[in-house]
């Protein structure tokens, strides 16, 4: 399983790239009004970090604007991948710019159906948003598990990126049911390593240890 970092915080994707932790990137909007940056700028500095493919997302809403801003957007580096909303008009910019060799994440995925329709508009990632739609009491592992069936069936490429991830129960759902990849804020995938038996028996060591009176250095 990939894992990408969905955040726009430079000194966050380091700590974390440095461990061997981040195949790529997924920013949008509000992560770069979060990070107070410059779109370009910040991306810039982004993919000179990591060679993975670092998501920028288009702010325009008709297909043409898309298009002309994913370009733009599509030149800062040959890892980007153009972000653009699971609308009829994203549809458009996704089979235009797929067509021009450009990676496409199509984001705010809600439904299997929309995976489809972006898996044929030649999408290289899907975003499937699983907390979004915990919160409102719907089962966001269930979307994740249908879009996995549905690509099967048909030998779709098109890889699941499990987004809007909040815990580390969906990071591991999301790895069981079969996601391509999972993007999570960094305090997640963090969180990842922690268990309170490892503390426990870390804690336990220790002790025992301190009673051998005994140094490595």
């Amino acid at each position: 399983m990939k894992f990408f970092v969905d955040t726009a915080e430079v000194d966050q994707i380091a700590e974390l790239n440095d461990l061997g932790m981040v195949d790529g990137v997924t920013t949008n909007p509000s992560l770069i009004m979060k990070s107070g940056r410059d779109i370009i700028e910040v991306t810039k500095e982004i993919v000179g970090m990591v060679d993975g493919p670092v998501s920028a997302e288009v702010v325009a809403l008709e297909a043409d604007a898309m298009i002309e801003e994913g370009r733009k957007l599509a030149k800062i580096a040959e890892n980007i991948a153009v972000k653009v909303p699971l609308t009829w008009a994203g549809l458009k910019a996704c089979k235009v710019l797929s067509g021009e060799g450009n990676m496409v994440n199509v984001t705010l995925c809600f439904s299997a159906n929309q995976a489809l329709l972006a898996a044929k508009a030649g999408a290289t990632f899907i975003s499937p948003f699983i907390g979004r739609l915990d919160d409102i009491n719907l089962d966001g592992m269930e979307l994740i598990s249908d879009i996995r069936q549905v690509y099967d069936n048909y030998g779709y490429e098109t890889q699941i990126l499990a987004a809007s991830i909040r815990t580390v129960n969906h990071a591991y759902q999301a790895a069981m049911i079969g996601s391509d990849v999972m993007t999570a804020p960094p305090g997640v995938i963090k969180k990842m390593a922690e268990h309170p038996l490892t503390d426990a028996g870390l804690d336990a060591f220790m002790k025992d240890w301190a009673k051998t009176g005994q140094k490595i250095l």
